[in-house]
């Protein structure tokens, strides 16, 4: 057995690319029907708000399947988990791209969101052992760059392909995705064993203590606050300022951009201040979401507050992952995944409330608002948690064997 970071073979860079690139897949895969939506709704003959499900029944497959995963994943080396959640994400996309009817697209959207939150929260553990200590949030943060180099890319992407040969072709190839970033895996990941001595119960035990359900929390609003004004950012511009698909093109590359600066600087900023950045990052994204609301009438005007829209929301993703890691440091495997799942909750709540204003005739401003009074919450969450931790004595760790995560077989 070795101890040692990642394999001879392999340097972390690679492994890290590796796991970026399933993040790019998997994170495609999620915020693509964003700019599909109004295809999507015209297909199956459905309202925005009906079709705005194709995003909320991911999200919520998400938190289901984490504890399923978890479980399976606890009997598998991380190598194997992780290129066989990325065969999954491929069925399931094959299931979106052939379904013939509404109910059967969802269910596809709900097969493959069952990878998301294993492959995150695995991931995520697995980045932070290939690196030291120092570079924890750094790793994590490069892994997530998939994430917002597929919102960069691969959603303008997704979107344009959508235009030209259908939304089902922009589905099939991610089908294509799946499969490339599950051989990547196989080739570059190091084969790290399970931990020894797993314990469900133990991650349990972990993952409910209450500076982790907090952390959890703050993941959950903070975050939804992003979905509440994104889900229906393409209804909103073709309404409020005439943006046609092209238009929606840029408008979502440039949301890609704020993405992928946001997401960089969150990793570095938060080896050195994990809860100061977060801080900043929630009260910027506040001002960003309330600006949308004056701004969606003007292409410009509204570009410029996607742009800080995707800045501000992905600058709280390192620090919030890394916290939620220190928090349950002693069983980490459930709760980094069931705060992959809490980002994806957050968005199921955050679409579903952003569309029943919608629903109520409030107008596409109570999006934005939405967003603005989530991400609000998330903000006071964190301040009471920082406050509550240092007034309060020092939780018992579970006694779970997580010293072992870096075992290789």
């Amino acid at each position: 057995m070795s101890n040692q970071p990642a394999s001879a073979t392999n340097s972390p860079r690679y492994s890290l690319l590796a796991l970026a690139l399933g993040a790019f897949g998997i994170g495609m895969t999620e915020f693509v029907p964003i700019g599909l939506l109004p295809q999507i709704a015209e297909h199956f003959s459905v309202s925005i708000p009906a079709a705005g499900w194709v995003v909320s029944v991911y999200a919520l497959g998400v938190l289901v399947g984490v504890p399923i995963m978890t479980v399976v994943g606890s009997r598998l080396n991380r190598r194997t988990m992780l290129a066989g959640l990325m065969v999954l994400y491929a069925v399931g996309n094959l299931v979106t791209a052939l379904a013939p009817s509404f109910g059967f697209l969802l269910g596809g959207r709900v097969l493959a969101s069952f990878t998301h939150g294993a492959f995150f929260g695995i991931g995520a553990i697995v980045a932070a052992q290939l690196v030291g200590p120092a570079q924890r949030s750094g790793a994590i943060a490069m892994m997530f760059t998939g994430l917002t180099l597929a919102n960069l890319v691969g959603v303008p992407a997704g979107a344009w392909i959508g235009a030209v040969a259908g939304w089902q072709a922009t589905f099939a190839v991610m089908v294509a995705l799946g499969l490339l970033a599950a051989g990547a895996l196989w080739v570059l990941i190091p084969r790290l064993a399970p931990p020894a001595g797993f314990s469900f119960k133990g991650e349990l035990r972990s993952a409910a203590r209450p500076q982790v359900i907090m952390a959890m929390l703050v993941t959950l609003l903070g975050f939804g606050g992003v979905f509440a004004a994104i889900t229906y950012l393409a209804p909103m511009l073709h309404a409020e300022a005439g943006v046609s698909e092209s238009g929606m093109t840029l408008m979502l590359a440039l949301l890609g951009v704020g993405m992928v600066v946001g997401n960089s600087l969150g990793g570095r900023l938060a080896d050195r201040h994990q809860i100061a950045t977060a801080v900043a990052g929630l009260l910027g994204l506040i001002l960003a979401l309330g600006s949308l609301a004056f701004t969606m009438h003007s292409y410009w005007a509204a570009a410029v507050s996607v742009l800080l829209i995707g800045g501000f929301g992905f600058l709280i993703v390192p620090p919030l992952q890394a916290r939620v890691l220190d928090q349950a440091a002693a069983a980490p495997t459930l709760a980094s995944a069931l705060n992959i799942g809490a980002f994806n909750i957050g968005n199921a709540v955050a679409a579903w409330a952003a569309g029943a204003t919608l629903s109520l005739g409030w107008g596409y401003a109570s999006a934005a608002w939405v967003g603005v009074g989530l991400s609000a919450l998330g903000l006071v969450v964190l301040l009471v948690s920082v406050a509550s931790k240092r007034g309060a004595a020092p939780e018992p760790e579970p006694a779970v064997a997580a010293g072992q995560e870096l075992r290789t077989a």
